[in-house]
């Protein structure tokens, strides 16, 4: 296919933690003839994640426990060291379709400086690929009162699909973020504050097979945490800044 942003350096970053089985599926179905590179961070994998990682030659960076947003960040550490301008999280366990990397990165192309892949575009769509009532009536209810705040036009604000840019990742304090699943929220939010570009494409989720959704008691315990993190967004838009919300120039 035409890819227009060959100019711009791609890195797959590859979130991992216990999916040596389904690590060569994902793998085998990425795009790659539209990243640059690929890296695995693993998360203190109790499985062999490690070894297959590496006997598939993907670059691999193992570290000690840092949580899913620890893992994010150490990550996109690593894609911003290795010179990339797009960084598209894959979630090593195949949850996410990588089939929506390509119209995400034509999104980049034109302008964007995050892109969200978003399950909720098609009515009932998730719901037919086989999430969860409860965990599909609580994202609707949840993505609209973050639409409410933050004036954004997305569907969907709780997924795990995205692509990153550098503009992104060096105006905003992505460091400071969680090191839980709030991270994934917190740096849409910030991307917000900062005025940056944000849109969303399609994605298809697979949740048949073993897979690392989050539990229904950490998913509530999320929840509440969201709101917390709007409210101290509330308070940055009237001056009252923290460490989440400044936005800066490297």
């Amino acid at each position: 296919m035409d890819r227009p942003y060959k100019k711009y350096k791609t890195v797959g970053v590859v979130l991992a933690y216990n999916c040596a089985k389904e690590l060569p599926g994902i793998y085998r179905r990425l795009p790659k003839e539209l990243l640059d590179d690929i890296i695995l961070v693993d998360d203190a994998s109790k499985d062999n994640t490690v070894d297959v990682a590496r006997e598939l030659g993907i670059k691999t960076f193992p570290h000690e426990h840092l949580g899913y947003g620890g893992n994010i960040k150490f990550g996109l550490q690593k894609a911003l060291e290795m010179g990339a301008d797009y960084m598209v999280e894959i979630h090593g366990d195949g949850q996410y379709d990588p089939s929506s990397i390509a119209p995400a990165l034509q999104k980049m192309e034109q302008g964007c400086d995050f892109v969200l892949g978003s399950r909720f575009t098609e009515r009932g769509r998730a719901l037919r690929d086989k999430m969860s009532r409860a965990r599909y009536y609580a994202n609707i209810g949840l993505s609209f009162f973050d639409r409410l705040v933050l004036q954004l036009p997305l569907t969907e604000f709780h997924t795990g699909f995205r692509v990153y840019s550098r503009k992104l990742l060096t105006t905003i304090p992505f460091p400071a973020g969680s090191d839980d699943y709030l991270y994934s929220f917190e740096i849409i939010v910030q991307a917000r504050y900062c005025n940056l570009r944000v849109e969303e494409v399609p994605v298809r989720c697979d949740y048949s097979g073993t897979h690392t959704s989050v539990s229904i008691w950490k998913s509530t315990v999320y929840s509440f945490q969201m709101f917390y993190v709007l409210f101290l967004y509330a308070l940055a838009r009237i001056g009252i800044k923290t460490k989440l919300f400044r936005c800066v120039s490297r």
